[in-house]
Parts: structure tokens; C-alpha cells; sequence
């Protein structure tokens, strides 16, 4: 595969990565936020199908073309930058499982709440909450992903 397809889907699953992230966060601590128990239901569902339709494929994407192109660079991987964003790119991904697991159990808890027309448990809302904490590494570990990807602070070809 050439350097400039596997550039273009690094890029673009990286667009998706972090829109589908940060659109998902945004549109979850909205409904969160707003306690409508429907538009939550429907909110946690499509977080949970964003996860599997776009996160997941992006997830194996980003390091499969990454080091396709550092290897056709002919850029080792023991460069600082690339261990770094490896290592980066670890936490963010054991931050990441356990999310997965929690927004499952967050719209099986909120199906099941408006199926019987009762409140959401307190057990919801401590989901919610490391949730949201271990969405925060996640993001930074990402962020500083991302300047290493663009600067390459070693040097070394762009």
C-alpha cells in the first residue's frame, strides 16, 4: 500500500476518532445533564452503536497505518516520538475498554428504567461519573498523541 493511502486513512480515522469521541462525550453529558429518561435512552444507545460502527474500526485503524508509514519512512520505532505515542496511545486504549463497558451498562440500565417507568439508580449516575473521568486521560493521552504525530519533536520526516 502507498505512503499516501495509508496517510489518508490515518487522517481520516483520526477525524473520526475524535469526532465520534468528542461528539459522543458532548451529546451523553447533554442527556446526562438533562435527565430526560426517553432522549437519554436514545442518546446511550447511539453512543454504544458509535463506539461499534466508528471507534472500534478507527481504534485498530490509527496503529496499524501509523507504523505502516513510519516503516515505509523508513523511520525506527524505537524514535522517542513513536515509543511515546505508543505508550500514549495504551493508556488511552485501557481508559477506553472499560468506558465501553460502562455505556452498555448505562443504556441497559436507562432501556430498563423507562421500560418501568422508574428513576434512574444511583449505581447510573457512578457509571456516568467514571465515565467521564476516564474519558478525560483518554482525550489528553489523544491530544498529546496528536502534537507528537504533527511535530515529530525529534525531528524526522513529515
Amino acid at each position: 500500500m502507498s505512503y499516501l493511502i495509508l496517510k489518508y486513512l490515518h487522517l481520516l480515522s483520526l477525524v473520526l476518532l475524535f469526532g465520534t469521541g468528542l461528539g459522543s462525550a458532548w451529546y451523553k453529558l447533554m442527556a446526562d445533564r438533562r435527565g430526560d429518561l426517553a432522549g437519554l435512552v436514545c442518546v446511550n444507545s447511539l453512543v454504544v452503536r458509535a463506539d461499534w460502527l466508528f471507534t472500534l474500526p478507527t481504534v485498530i485503524l490509527q496503529p496499524l497505518t501509523g507504523l505502516g508509514m513510519a516503516h515505509l519512512l523508513g523511520l525506527p520505532l524505537h524514535s522517542p516520538w513513536i515509543i511515546i505515542s505508543l505508550l500514549l496511545y495504551t493508556v488511552a486504549a485501557l481508559c477506553w475498554l472499560p468506558v465501553v463497558w460502562l455505556q452498555i451498562r448505562m443504556r441497559d440500565l436507562s432501556r430498563q428504567c423507562l421500560a418501568t417507568d422508574q428513576p434512574l439508580p444511583e449505581r447510573y449516575h457512578l457509571y456516568a461519573r467514571y465515565w467521564f473521568w476516564l474519558g478525560v486521560p483518554a482525550f489528553g493521552c489523544m491530544l498529546l498523541i496528536l502534537f507528537l504525530m504533527i511535530f515529530k519533536p525529534t525531528g524526522g520526516l513529515t
